[in-house]
């Protein structure tokens, strides 16, 4: 079983734009960074992998399951039991708790509400939060990241999708912050498919994507 498999995708927007993956996948706890220049799909691709939105023709398989053939509700309480999502400007609830932000994910999920406190308590101590009832507003930059990361594992996803997640970070965080969402994901048994337009990243990965050159067949 694949944590993601991709067949014959295809999305045309007006204006000249047009994605095309003949085939792409990865594999259970795969992890692999996905590059092309600014305005080449790898946002509009996550967003498509999460089923925010449907491509004009193809195939999005998360662990077996097509996401196209899920709908509404359907499809939103499988997006949250099955893909972890770590944001560049992170999109932490402001006004809640770095705990909090991550309860409020798991009532979207299938993790059985009795554990949601220690979990969450579990994951942020685990990720170097030692104050979980802190405002995630009153944090720094890299302790956000690091609450973002944890929300991203709460619900126990087969695969993370992070979109530019070191983007607000100088080159020194940027290199800690993706060593520590890829152990986070390494130790979670997560695939994690990460967009950067940060060359720098591409010695962390064993695996690169350019969606530039349409060879992002295995």
């Amino acid at each position: 079983m694949n944590a993601l498999a991709i067949h014959g995708l295809e999305l045309v927007r007006p204006g000249g734009f047009r994605l095309s993956i003949p085939s792409l996948s990865l594999s259970q706890g795969e992890q692999a960074l996905l590059v092309a220049p600014s305005g080449g799909g790898k946002s509009t691709l996550l967003h498509l992998i999460a089923g925010l939105e449907d491509p004009d023709a193809g195939s999005i398989a998360i662990a077996d399951m097509p996401i196209s053939s899920l709908r509404g509700a359907a499809r939103d309480a499988f997006r949250g039991a099955s893909i972890g999502m770590v944001f560049q400007t992170f999109n932490l609830l402001h006004g809640f708790s770095a705990i909090e932000n991550l309860t409020v994910a798991m009532m979207f999920s299938s993790v059985p509400a009795t554990t949601h406190d220690a979990r969450a308590r579990a994951l942020l101590s685990e990720l170097g939060i030692d104050r979980p009832e802190q405002a995630v507003e009153t944090m720094s930059v890299g302790q956000q990241q690091r609450v973002a990361v944890a929300r991203a594992l709460a619900c126990r996803p087969t695969l993370v999708l992070a979109d530019e997640p070191t983007a607000s970070l100088d080159p020194a965080n940027a290199a800690t912050a993706i060593g520590l969402l890829q152990r986070a994901c390494r130790d979670h048994g997560a695939a994690l498919l990460c967009t950067s337009h940060d060359p720098s990243l591409r010695e962390h990965f064993s695996r690169v994507i350019d969606l530039g050159t349409v060879e992002a067949a295995r």
